[in-house]
Formats: structure tokens, sequence, C-alpha cells
């Protein structure tokens, strides 16, 4: 009986050791997330005086993925292309008198000038109003935060839309929910509109992507959009030697207004 007991107490003194063993408090697990790479078909979009906007293609591979999510479609990927960022002014006209002249104005902060997207389904199918908030993903989802005073914010929803408005008519901000297609288990191909009147200058690809709803991983890339020929020279005169080029600008407007008079006068 004695042996038993001391065999019991022994035994009792053990446990601690061996579950430290197994479990230290405060020790950190290695949880692996998923992986995304990608890469674009050119680095560089070159705007000729014939462009009239091109296709961008997009490839990417997903590593460390859960096979079975895989399998039933868990995984979502959103694919964007941002153009250069600068303020930008709406504003508003109102008949006075007769005449139409602009009333209001609000300035929005550094959005971008350029924004196409492709994902492989809707995106507000895809996870949350919040999540893609949080992510800035998606036109509706763009960060547009005013420059000064607004005042009470009244008409701050009403100047938003009308941004997004118009940078849809102008065809600058494009989206496609059909885009991104998975060619295989873990790679997948993204197609992305680039319209004729995108900006010039440094733009970035950014590739998101979603396990179940929720933001998992994101990879951007630097993608130049830049012009060649005539309209490069143009351009680096204008911004270059603004004074002479607004000289040459005012010559050659008499030169063809007074060719045109000597060719359409009556004698």
């Amino acid at each position: 009986m004695t042996r038993l007991l001391s065999f019991a107490i022994a035994l009792l003194c053990l446990l601690p050791a061996v579950a430290g063993a197994q479990w230290l408090p405060g020790q950190a697990t290695e949880v692996v997330r998923e992986g995304l790479e990608i890469g674009t078909s050119t680095s560089e979009i070159a705007i000729t005086s014939d462009f009239h906007g091109a296709d961008l293609t997009i490839f990417g591979a997903l590593s460390n993925t859960d096979q079975l999510l895989l399998a039933i479609g868990q995984y979502d990927v959103v694919v964007v292309l941002e153009g250069p960022r600068e303020d930008a002014t709406v504003r508003r006209k109102e008949r006075v008198f007769g005449i139409w002249v602009n009333t209001r104005s609000m300035t929005f902060e550094a959005v971008p000038h350029s924004y196409s997207m492709s994902s492989s389904r809707m995106i507000d199918d895809l996870t949350t109003p919040l999540e893609l908030t949080d992510q800035g993903i998606g036109i509706d989802h763009i960060p547009l935060t005013p420059v000064g005073f607004v005042g009470d914010g009244s008409n701050l929803g009403e100047f938003r839309d009308a941004f997004r408005r118009l940078q849809q008519g102008g065809g600058l901000y494009d989206r496609n929910p059909s885009g991104v297609r998975f060619v295989s288990s873990n790679l997948f191909k993204a197609s992305l509109r680039l319209p004729a009147n995108i900006p010039n200058g440094v733009h970035t690809v950014r590739a998101y992507l979603f396990k179940s709803g929720l933001f998992v991983n994101e990879k951007s890339l630097p993608l130049r959009v830049i012009k060649t020929g005539i309209e490069q020279t143009i351009t680096d005169a204008a911004h270059e030697q603004p004074i002479l080029y607004g000289f040459a600008a005012v010559l050659l407007a008499v030169i063809t207004g007074w060719g045109a008079s000597l060719i359409f006068r009556k004698d």
C-alpha cells in the first residue's frame, strides 16, 4: 500500500513536466499563410497616336492553399490596375439668371486617375462591404477624402457619387466581375481593360487573395504607361519649356488662320 501511494505521488509530480514538454505558455505557434505571386504580360505600355485602348493580361499563382477549400471554390482573386494618384475636383453647375455657372465644388485627395478591376466573381458576393472598404477594393469603396472644410458634410455623398459617375462615363473607371479565371488548381489568369485615354505615368497592378470571404494576402507590381513619338515630344515641351511652347502654339494658330483665309477667301 505504501509503495502504491508513493508511485501515485511520483506520477502526479511528473504530470506538469510532461505537459510542459508538450506546450509552453506563451510559445508562438507558426501559422502558414497562403502565398500569392503575380506577373504581367508587359511591364510597359506605349501610347502612340493610333492608341485606342488595350487589354493587359496578369498571370498569378497561389501557394500553401487548402486543397479542399480550393476544390469547392473558397478562394477568390481580385486584380486591379490603379493609375497615378492626384487630387480631383468635382464641380456642380447651376443655372443663374439663365446662365450655367459653377456654384459649388469639392476636391478629393490623392485618388487614382484611372481604375480597372477584374474579379473571379461579383465582389459584393465575395466578401463583406466592410472588408472591401478596409482594403479599398472596388469603385464604390475607393477612399474619397475631401480636402479642406466641407461644412456639415450633407453634400459629401452627392459629390462622391458624381465623381464615380464621371470617371465611369469617361471610361477611366471600369470593372469586370468575371475577368479572373482559374486555369488550374493554383494558377489564375486575369484580363484588365486599358482605356484609350489612360493617363501617362507609373500605374500599379494589385492582386488581392480572399479565402472564404476573408482577406488573406496582397501583391503589387508597377506598370509604366508612356507616350511615344510626336505625342511625347509635345508633352515634354509643354512641361519643360512652357513659354516657348505657348509662343509656338500661338504662332501655329496664326499661320493656320492666315493660311485658311488665303485658301477660302472670295475674290
